[in-house]
């Protein structure tokens, strides 16, 4: 596949960058890894083979009579009975953590929060459940919310500049008195207030935070486009009765597009802490959601246990400074005194 010399050019000093391309391949690992969280911690088997079938407990649910039991509800298998009857004619494997992000460890002899210990590497939280299990959750739950937000909140605001820097005039004034008085507003403040009138929701608050999360690209996107609109190539094709739609599509945004790619992880970083400082507010996803928010909540609320503030505080702290240098990479690779 042929690649635009020009992007191939950014793309080979991206790779040259051996910090950001560190950074990215640790983010991916850290990615995958939370994206495969319930086959990594869960208090489900990966596989159970009894009397010759082959179940996978991950992905279906089985009933406790399809191992011997007597009962039609989903088998338990945590329950030493279950795990007695598998084993009897058949094994299972449970995975590395045997806990999933709700289950808490019933068969530790000292009370909540505990300390890391063999079953609970990172110990457990103020109800029992794996701190290691809550992370990975947690993690996958910020990344999936971060990126969803800021794919979401880049188009808005990729839209809104576009239209801004292409026509001008009146159209850019008023655009600009709207992001002054929208952008003057304490955003946090009013998202908690927002986000405390409905019920606890994730598409809630996520409606309630791209409400204030698309202006991040508003004026990169505007000041792009005001400088091309002028280019001889644009005033061409105008005067040619090309239509605006296309002009801005074909001509304009790709341009536009190659500064703006290099400020989204910046924008998921800030979108990821303003998703953390909610939770641990109380006015995040719903109560018993994984999230580093709650985590850290938890850590400030049970000072006899600090790991598990430190096991909060160091997973954003990882995240947070791995997109920092994927994005100073990106600035980089993309930055048009280097093309």
């Amino acid at each position: 596949m042929n690649i635009n010399p020009v992007w191939q050019a950014r793309l080979n000093r991206f790779k040259r960058n051996r910090s950001g391309m560190f950074a990215l391949m640790l983010f991916s690992l850290i990615f995958v890894l939370c994206m495969g969280a319930n086959f990594i911690a869960n208090d489900k088997p990966l596989i159970v083979q009894y009397d010759g079938d082959y179940y996978f407990p991950i992905v279906k649910a089985y009933p406790e009579t399809a191992f011997g039991g007597v009962f039609e509800t989903e088998a338990n298998y945590k329950d030493p009975a279950v795990q007695a009857m598998i084993d009897a004619d058949g094994f299972y494997v449970m995975p590395p953590i045997a806990f999933a992000d709700q289950t808490p460890n019933v068969m530790l002899a000292q009370p909540y929060p505990a300390p890391p210990n063999a079953q609970n590497w990172l110990g457990t939280d103020d109800v029992g459940r794996d701190v290691v299990a809550r992370i990975l959750y947690g993690l996958r739950v910020s990344l999936l919310f971060g990126i969803a937000l800021t794919l979401a909140g880049s188009l808005i605001g990729i839209i809104v500049g576009a239209i801004q820097g292409y026509y001008g005039g009146w159209v850019d004034l008023a655009g600009q008195r709207l992001m002054e008085v929208w952008s003057g507003l304490p955003q946090l403040f009013m998202i908690i207030i927002l986000v405390s009138l409905f019920s606890p929701s994730i598409y809630v608050l996520f409606a309630m935070m791209l409400l204030f999360g698309w202006m991040g690209l508003v004026g990169l996107v505007r000041a792009e486009f005001l400088r091309a609109r002028n280019f001889d190539y644009v005033r061409a094709a105008r005067n040619l009765g090309v239509a605006d739609r296309q002009i801005i599509r074909r001509h304009i945004l790709p341009n536009a597009l190659a500064s703006s790619l290099s400020q989204l992880p910046f924008i998921l970083t800030a979108n990821i802490i303003a998703l953390t400082a909610l939770d641990f507010l109380g006015y995040g996803l719903p109560p018993g959601s994984p999230s580093l928010g709650e985590l850290m909540l938890q850590g400030r609320n049970n000072l006899n246990a600090p790991w598990l503030a430190l096991s909060g505080f160091f997973s954003l702290t990882i995240i947070l400074s791995l997109l920092i240098f994927i994005g100073e990479a990106l600035r980089d690779a993309f930055d048009p005194r280097m093309s």
